[in-house]
């Protein structure tokens, strides 16, 4: 399928990778992908999916939208984005753990790197 309907997958697995490695290359991927979605997913009021990736309206000039925007778009794919960016501390993954809807919930005990 080529659409794009801004799902997090992708940034959550690049983020985690990132702050795990410490690789710039994964915080790179996600600033391309996030280049990407603001030339081809960004219309006047936000954010809403594409209907074809194989097109870039950078080359086309012209937006193949698919017009709604999931609310996972708020709650996980913009977090897992800003995060990749933002101090390792505001969450630290020592001390905190996702939810698959990208809750952070509090760990109990620091991870010391033993199971």
């Amino acid at each position: 399928r080529p659409y794009y309907v801004l799902r997090p997958e992708l940034i959550e697995s690049l983020f985690l990778m990132y702050r795990m490695t410490g690789k710039q290359e994964y915080a790179d991927m996600v600033w391309n992908i996030w280049q990407g979605i603001q030339r081809n997913c960004r219309v006047e009021n936000g954010f809403v999916g594409t209907a074809n990736v194989a097109t870039d309206a950078a080359t086309t000039g012209v937006l193949n939208t698919v017009d709604s925007t999931e609310s996972f778009w708020f709650a996980e794919t913009l977090k897992y984005t800003y995060l990749t960016f933002a101090d390792h501390d505001v969450i630290n993954l020592d001390q905190w753990v996702f939810t698959t809807e990208a809750h952070p919930l509090s760990r109990t005990f620091a991870f010391d790197g033993a199971f």
